[in-house]
């Protein structure tokens, strides 16, 4: 019986194509398990720095030795089961601030510590004996808490600013699951000493001992050589009395050794675009490994 011209053609059709050899089979494969993992790697790459990026951090408008500053401090959620409930923002002693006050924020209620100085220091043609050691910002209810996701903000206006080129404030972060996080290390081999062991403040009533601002030993260790801090304690640089002010004076980065800084914006910006061109590259690595499916099903 003839074949009908329908079925002819159809023949035709099957008989053109190329046959799919397992060569070629396993070939596709491999390069779409390639296009996937370089994909994944690609989001990596951005995300793990991003995430190095989320400690908390202080930034001040201006910050000149000798003159006042308006410090904010930037403190992100790191948990995705817990709210950041409670602050603590110790002060430097080493380097005494003879005025500190509080911006009041919405939800949450602050207390200042204070510290007996062993030499008084003079503002203003004033002796100052005591000074703030400490800043506890406590949330008003789980409610006014920092919750995952999301980041906040905490305004403080100091000085005089001391003649040092960075001033470090150790804070512990505490979350509503009872879970505290100590940003207390610093690196060696930085201007000005490393506290003993854990951190703690001498002298007067505003040395910290027990309770929830205790720090435990080993946390406040340095870490060898340039290695970047697990926890790094929040850095201030300041800018030498006299010398030109580009722009607001951020904080000075974790792996920096000189009071030059590197802008806070910068910062977010490469981030930003770290995982915009991970995402880019996510997109055309999963448009190519697409393209190689479809393209091994026509050929099947």
């Amino acid at each position: 019986m003839p074949a009908r011209p329908g079925q002819a053609g159809a023949v035709r059709r099957r008989a053109s194509r190329t046959p799919r050899t397992p060569r070629t089979v396993r070939a596709l494969r491999r390069a779409a398990r390639g296009l996937v993992v370089a994909a994944v790697a690609a989001c990596l790459v951005a995300v793990l720095p991003a995430a190095a990026f989320a400690h908390v951090k202080v930034t001040a408008d201006t910050a000149v030795q000798g003159g006042y500053a308006a410090l904010t401090f930037r403190v992100p959620n790191e948990r995705d089961d817990a709210s950041t409930t409670k602050i603590e923002v110790q002060l430097p002693v080493d380097f005494p601030l003879a005025s500190v006050s509080v911006k009041p924020h919405p939800g949450w209620s602050y207390a200042i510590e204070k510290t007996t100085l062993a030499t008084p220091i003079e503002s203003h043609g004033a002796k100052i004996g005591e000074v703030a050691s400490k800043i506890t910002w406590t949330a008003s209810g789980e409610d006014s808490g920092i919750k995952p996701g999301e980041y906040d903000e905490f305004s403080v206006s100091a000085g005089p600013l001391p003649e040092t080129d960075r001033l470090t404030f150790k804070t512990l972060q505490h979350y509503s699951d009872g879970e505290v996080v100590r940003w207390i290390q610093e690196q060696s081999g930085r201007d000005g000493e490393q506290s003993d062991g854990d951190g703690e403040q001498s002298g007067g009533d505003g040395e910290q001992s027990g309770g929830d601002g205790e720090q435990s030993d080993g946390d406040g260790e340095q870490s060898g050589g340039d290695e970047e801090p697990e926890r790094p304690a929040p850095v201030l640089g300041l800018t030498a009395k006299g010398a030109a002010v580009p722009g607001p004076a951020p904080a000075a980065g974790s792996a920096a050794g000189s009071a030059a800084v590197v802008s806070e914006s910068g910062t977010d910006a490469g981030v930003a675009w770290a995982i915009g061109l991970s995402a880019a590259s996510l997109v055309i690595c999963l448009g190519c490994a697409a393209a190689l499916a479809l393209r091994w099903r026509r050929t099947g």
